[in-house]
C-alpha cells in the first residue's frame, strides 16, 4: 500500500505536495474563527478574517514550489514575514509556513544555504519574542526549539537521501562492472574453445588430407573414377581447413608466441586426470556405466574440461577432508556426467575472479546439453551434465 502511495506521489508531485500541507490549512481555517479587526497587544494590529486569508495565501502559495526552488520559496515566505513584522500585524497559523520551507532548504540543499536558513528562522523568532511584552524568555526558547528540531530533521532527511541515492549509484555501477566482467569472461572462455575446437577440427582436416593424398598416389589400380572421388576429398579438405584457418585464425593474433601443437586430452586420459587430483590431495572414486563408446574429440574434450573444472573447485573450495565422485554413464543417445563432492558446497566463500561455471555452459551448449551446479542439501557441491552424443567423425 505505502509502495503504491509513493509511486502516485512521484507521479503526481504538486499534488503530493498540497496534500502533506493539508494539516496546516485546516490549522489557518480553525484560527481563522475567532479573528476580528483591531488593535492588538503592544500596538500591533490584528487582521479581520479576508486579511487574515488574504496573508495566509501570500505565505501558502509559495510552498507549491519549495521541491525544485527551496531557496526561492523559502526568500518569499520570509520577505513576507518581515513585512507582516514592519507593519505590527500580530503573528498567524500560516506563519508557520517559515518552518515549513526552511525545512525544504535544509533537506534539498548544501549546508552554505541550510545554514543562513535557520538562521533567518531564528531571527524571526527573536524578531517576534522582542515586539511582545509578555514571556518573552520562555517564547525564545520553544521558538528556538522548533526552529532547531526542524532545521537538524531537513539535515538528517538531506544527509538520507544522498546516503540512499549514493547506496543506489553504488549498486547500479556494481551490477554494471558484474555484467560487464561476465562478458568479458564470457568473450575469454569462447575465445579458449575456439582455439582448442580449432586444434581438433584442424587435426582432423590434416588427417584426411593425408590420407586422401596416399590413397590418389597408391590407388593406381582403382578405376579413374575412384581416384578423381579420392582426388576430390582431398581438395575439400584443404579448402575446408583453409576457410576455417581464416575464420578462426583472428583469435590467435594475441598470442605472443606460437603454441607448440598438442592433441587435445579427451576420456581417455580421465584416469590420468584422476591421478594427478588424489596426489593433489582430494581423493577421488571414478565410475564409468554403460557400454563405452568412440566420442567426438569436441565433446570428449568437453567432458574433459568439466571434469578439470569441477575437481578444481572441489579442490578449492571442498575444504580439509573433502572427497569427490566422478560418474560417467553412457545411454543410448546421450552422455550423463555427474561430479560430486562432500565438502563445504554454499558455506564455501566464492571466488572474485571465478568463471568455471560460466565456461563449462557455454562448452556445452555448443552441443545443446545442460548442465546443473548447485550445492548439496547435505553439504558439498555437485555438477550434474547432460551431452547429447553425435556421430564420430
Amino acid at each position: 500500500m505505502f509502495g503504491r502511495l509513493r509511486a502516485l506521489g512521484a507521479r503526481h508531485i504538486r499534488l503530493a505536495d498540497a496534500v502533506l500541507l493539508v494539516p496546516l490549512y485546516l490549522l489557518i481555517v480553525v484560527s481563522a474563527l475567532p479573528y476580528e479587526g483591531g488593535p492588538g497587544l503592544d500596538g500591533s494590529w490584528r487582521l479581520d478574517v479576508p486579511a487574515y486569508f488574504a496573508l495566509s495565501c501570500l505565505l501558502v502559495i509559495p510552498l507549491f514550489w519549495r521541491r525544485h526552488h527551496p531557496v526561492h520559496t523559502f526568500a518569499a515566505i520570509a520577505l513576507v514575514s518581515f513585512g507582516q513584522w514592519l507593519l505590527h500585524i500580530d503573528p498567524v497559523s500560516a506563519n508557520l509556513t517559515v518552518l515549513v520551507a526552511m525545512y525544504g532548504v535544509a533537506s534539498r540543499c548544501a549546508l552554505r544555504w541550510a545554514i543562513p536558513a535557520g538562521l533567518v528562522a531564528e531571527l524571526g523568532v527573536g524578531l517576534v519574542v522582542v515586539r511582545s511584552s509578555v514571556l518573552q524568555l520562555p517564547g525564545l526558547i520553544t521558538g528556538s526549539m522548533l526552529v532547531v528540531a526542524t532545521w537538524v530533521g531537513g539535515i538528517y532527511a538531506s544527509t538520507r537521501r544522498r546516503y540512499l541515492e549514493s547506496l543506489e549509484e553504488r549498486a547500479a555501477r556494481a551490477e554494471h562492472e558484474r555484467d560487464q566482467q561476465a562478458r568479458i569472461a564470457t568473450a575469454a572462455e569462447r575465445a579458449r574453445i575456439a582455439r582448442e575446437l580449432h586444434d581438433v577440427v584442424a587435426h582432423n582436416v590434416s588427417v584426411m588430407i593425408v590420407q586422401a593424398d596416399g590413397a590418389s598416389y597408391t590407388l593406381d589400380t582403382d578405376p579413374e573414377k575412384a581416384r578423381h572421388a579420392v582426388q576430390t576429398i582431398s581438395s575439400t579438405g584443404r579448402q575446408a581447413l583453409a576457410e576455417m584457418r581464416r575464420l578462426v585464425g583472428v583469435l590467435r593474433q594475441d598470442d605472443a608466441q606460437v603454441e607448440e601443437y598438442a592433441p587435445q586430452p579427451g576420456v581417455a586420459e580421465l584416469d590420468e586426470l584422476m591421478a594427478q587430483v588424489r596426489r593433489s590431495g582430494l581423493p577421488v572414486e571414478f565410475t564409468v556405466r554403460g557400454t563405452c563408446r568412440d566420442l567426438p574429440e569436441g565433446e570428449q574434450l568437453v567432458i574433459y574440461r568439466i571434469v578439470q573444472e569441477a575437481l578444481t573447485n572441489a579442490l578449492k573450495h571442498g575444504g580439509p577432508g573433502a572427497r569427490a565422485t566422478v560418474d560417467m554413464e553412457y545411454g543410448a543417445r546421450e552422455v550423463l556426467l555427474r561430479v560430486t563432492d562432500d565438502g563445504r558446497g554454499a558455506a564455501a566463500l566464492p571466488s572474485a575472479d571465478g568463471h568455471g561455471l560460466i565456461g563449462m555452459r557455454e562448452r556445452v551448449a555448443m552441443y545443446d546439453g545442460s548442465v546443473h551446479a548447485s550445492p548439496r542439501p547435505g553439504g558439498g557441491f555437485q555438477v550434474a551434465v547432460r551431452l547429447p552424443v553425435s556421430r564420430a567423425a
